[in-house]
């Protein structure tokens, strides 16, 4: 499978950091997103020790890397039913955007297909 690209994930949530730690490690227990899962970091600022993690990054390729992603962020909204959680899909080639929630987490692969404009 080749590299095609990576899409970002950012939370909004009551606790979005604590929410991000526990969404990559969601997907990191996804066999086949094992690997492709990263928490960039921002350099931090002068007088800073570090940054937390704002985002995830997934690595998609052109095996249906990205319907998988978007099946486990279905499964993973789905069993928060009274979360606020949204998770908010960036796909950094094509800069495009779509929001994902607990309303909406049925439509997850629709809506990463649609993002990425094509059928994987």
């Amino acid at each position: 499978m080749g590299h095609v690209g990576d899409v970002w994930l950012t939370v909004e949530a009551d606790d979005p950091l604590d929410e991000l730690a526990l969404l990559a490690d969601w997907l990191r227990q996804e066999p086949d997103l094992q690997g492709l899962v990263t928490v960039p970091r921002p350099a931090p600022r002068p007088g800073e020790l570090g940054s937390p993690a704002e985002i995830l990054a997934v690595a998609v390729g052109s095996g249906g890397t990205l319907s998988i992603l978007a099946a486990s962020l279905q499964t993973y909204l789905t069993a928060r039913p009274r979360s606020t959680t949204r998770v908010t899909v960036r796909d950094t080639p094509h800069e495009r955007t779509v929001t994902i929630d607990t309303r909406n987490a049925d439509e997850a692969v629709k809506l990463l297909r649609e993002l990425r404009g094509r059928d994987d």
